[in-house]
């Protein structure tokens, strides 16, 4: 009997978690119970009656300062959006603007149009637009997301904030998926640019965590606009899963759009596509979920093959800063990272700055044009020029890249865990900086100095005097 324990205690011990780790590998494979996962939408404080996002006030801002209003997108969802005024501009119109009285809808207005609210930044030919695409988990409200708002339309009087809650997410119809929700930053764009009249190059397209993805996709479906890849729809974004943006056999192909220069694209805590970065993913930096399986390559890559929304971040910045050099447009990129980021590690953002880059050279060397011969025959070109490019952009990088870099001492005493590091690639019309903060956490860093400053500095308000940013 003593015998038996001996061994069946050690036995539990490996085969219980061994077991429960099985069970959920099984579990996310199923499409359903995988974007409830990663994209945690049903994770939110709607139920707590103090969380209402219809009353904005109750998170610091003034009264009518954000306008809660709905947005539509091609496939008819609903979007749940917030327009919020900068303080500045609001100050000088208190008394107006403070007088609109929403007090029947309970806050929430049906047509934005209608408010002076619109009318400030539609009108202002100095106005700028940041479009806020936020993480995965929680609704508008939630976590820091107020608190970034509040950094971003505090710096400038000319700086407004639109930002979306994804199909699925807080009061948001619809479910999410990677196709849907680039169909929702199409609609913030569109709104922007069609219903506001906000040129493009006064619009920032600023992403955090998740909406790194999504605003590398939306920067994609615009600058690449005329040139798709063959069999891939305009816009340099395609969905792995073959399906609708709400996981339906059954959707239109939304039309064509004309390429867009944008003031800036800002990635916040980016990743390079979910796949990699969920390969070595430890939540809050202690508990591995797929890292386990690296023991197992084939089984890893088994596994991988199963996530359904892929998010090919680096893919796109390559075909972004690709299309921009061939076309001659002019680009801005900015990506941002905390040394100290437990969700997402720093080292993402490397992968991130390798795939712009490595855009800028195939650029150059004229790689991955259409070549008029047998199907066999292009992919073994392919597959040629796949590892030629991969290490022509590691060499480059190695010897490129720290000529290119500045770094600084935050704190008094000499650490490198306080060191913060700048590199900026520029390539004629663009530009792509590459900036690690040792401070900020994932969270934190969006309402910490760089992202405000990058903000500011992608809008051209860094270099005005305060007059002129006022």
């Amino acid at each position: 009997m003593t015998s038996s324990a001996a061994y069946l205690v050690p036995a539990l011990a490996f085969g219980v978690p061994v077991g429960i780790y099985a069970l959920f590998i099984s579990l996310v494979s199923i499409p359903y119970i995988q974007r409830f996962a990663v994209y945690s939408h049903k994770i939110n404080t709607l139920w707590w009656p103090p969380h209402n996002p219809n009353r904005p006030e109750r998170w610091g801002f003034a009264k009518n300062q954000v306008t809660p209003f709905p947005l539509h997108t091609l496939d008819h969802q609903t979007l749940y959006a917030w327009h919020i005024l900068p303080l500045g501009l609001y100050a000088r119109h208190e008394s107006d603007l403070a007088a609109q009285d929403r007090s029947s809808t309970g806050g929430f207005v049906s047509d934005i149009t209608t408010t002076l609210n619109f009318k400030l930044l539609r009108d202002d030919p100095e106005a700028r637009l940041v479009l806020y695409f936020h993480g995965n988990a929680g609704h508008i409200t939630q976590s820091i997301r107020p608190c970034s708002f509040h950094a971003l339309t505090s710096v400038s009087s000319k700086i407004h904030v639109l930002a979306i809650d994804y199909r699925g997410f807080g009061l948001s119809t619809g479910s999410p998926t990677e196709e849907g929700l680039i169909l929702d930053a199409r609609a913030a764009v569109d709104w922007a640019t069609q219903v506001a009249r906000i040129p493009p190059e006064r619009i920032v397209l600023l992403g955090h965590s998740l909406g790194t993805a999504v605003a590398a996709a939306a920067a994609a479906e615009y600058y690449c606009a005329s040139e798709p890849e063959a069999g891939v729809e305009a816009g340099c974004c395609s969905s792995d899963s073959g399906t609708g943006p709400d996981g339906d056999d059954d959707h239109e192909t939304p039309p064509r759009r004309e390429a867009m220069e944008f003031a800036g694209i800002i990635l916040v805590a980016g990743f390079s596509s979910l796949p990699t970065m969920l390969s070595g993913y430890a939540i809050a930096g202690w508990i591995p979920v797929l890292r386990p399986l690296s023991f197992w390559p084939w089984l890893l890559g088994k596994v991988m093959s199963r996530i359904v929304d892929k998010w090919p971040s680096a893919e796109r910045l390559t075909r972004l800063t690709k299309s921009a050099k061939m076309d001659g447009r002019r680009l801005n990129l900015t990506l941002i990272h905390a040394r100290d980021d437990w969700d997402i590690p720093y080292h993402e953002d490397d992968k991130l700055f390798k795939g712009a880059v490595r855009g800028l050279v195939e650029a150059d060397l004229g790689i991955g044009n259409e070549y008029r011969t047998d199907e066999d025959e292009r992919e073994r070109i392919r597959r040629e020029e796949e590892r030629k490019m991969e290490s022509c952009v590691e060499n480059l990088l190695e010897k490129e890249k720290g000529k290119k870099t500045v770094g600084r001492w935050m704190g008094d005493v000499k650490k490198e865990s306080e060191r913060a590091f700048v590199t900026t690639w520029e390539d004629e019309g663009v530009c792509i900086r590459q900036e690690l903060w040792p401070y900020g956490g994932h969270n934190n860093l969006m309402f910490y100095a760089p992202v405000p400053v990058a903000v500011m500095r992608a809008l051209g308000l860094a270099d005005q005097s305060e007059n002129s940013r006022d």
